[in-house]
């Protein structure tokens, strides 16, 4: 969540007037998407107290990966223009998918 802010701070301050608007609102939802994966990572913890299990596990990393790839490609693309970065944030999209499915399996198991 530190980094999220910062970055969305950076974004908002240091980026200003840098980026197109198309850039700027790729770079945001970097920033968003980031954020609330970052709490899923807090939801994750508590799961591993409340309800330990195998999918628990495997959903924090989900959501690690997906917040590296997803967001991380967003923050590229929009830095640098490249837009055959964009092809790697539907990984980082179906890995979010695969932690909240591995979030409901360990929600449904206990």
């Amino acid at each position: 969540m530190l980094l999220a802010v910062a970055l969305g701070a950076f974004g908002a301050h240091a980026l200003k007037g840098a980026l197109t608007p198309e850039m700027k609102a790729v770079y945001e939802t970097g920033v968003r998407y980031q954020a609330y994966h970052a709490l899923a990572l807090f939801v994750v913890a508590w799961l591993s107290v409340q309800w330990p299990g195998r999918f628990v596990s495997p959903a924090g990393w989900c959501f690690l990966c997906g917040i590296l790839l997803f967001s991380g490609s967003l923050y590229a693309l929009s830095l640098t223009g490249i837009k055959a970065l964009g092809a790697i944030t539907p990984v980082g999209g179906l890995l979010f998918m695969a932690g909240w499915l591995c979030v409901l399996l360990a929600a449904r198991r206990a």
